[in-house]
């Protein structure tokens, strides 16, 4: 099980915008500190964390943050409407558009996903595979 993921940023207040324009959407509530932004799911007094959580941190080692060639964060969201929503929104706060909302031929046809660049140039990609919503091939 994954339990966290983190990007760096070198602009925690651009990568704040960015990730606030679509993150509290999918529940995620943030935390800021000294270290950077965390952001979780929320949970029920008592119970474990869910998983996983997301942070955007400056590097530890005090270098320039910089995205990392092949990789990326997929966030999964609950319908084709809410995806093309939060891309937009992401894309006005700050993002770049890496692939506007849609089907690709070389995923399921009820994969529907866009993708965007952070601020900082990390991969993050919205998707939704509800196989109740129009599909690819009709």
């Amino acid at each position: 099980m994954i339990a966290y993921v983190t990007v760096g940023a070198n602009d925690i207040a651009r990568a704040k915008r960015f990730y606030q324009a679509f993150l509290p959407a999918l529940g995620y509530g943030l935390t800021e500190g000294p270290q950077g932004l965390s952001y979780a799911l929320p949970v029920a007094p008592g119970q474990p964390a869910m998983r996983p959580e997301f942070y955007v941190k400056s590097p530890f080692d005090g270098r320039a943050a910089s995205a990392g060639n092949g990789a990326m964060v997929a966030f999964e969201v609950p319908s084709q409407a809410q995806v093309r929503a939060m891309h937009s929104a992401a894309v006005a706060a700050g993002g770049t558009d890496e692939g506007a909302p849609g089907f690709r031929a070389a995923y399921g046809p009820h994969f529907f996903v866009g993708y965007l660049r952070d601020p900082q140039g990390n991969k993050i990609a919205l998707f939704s595979s509800d196989p109740r919503e129009p599909g690819r091939d009709g």
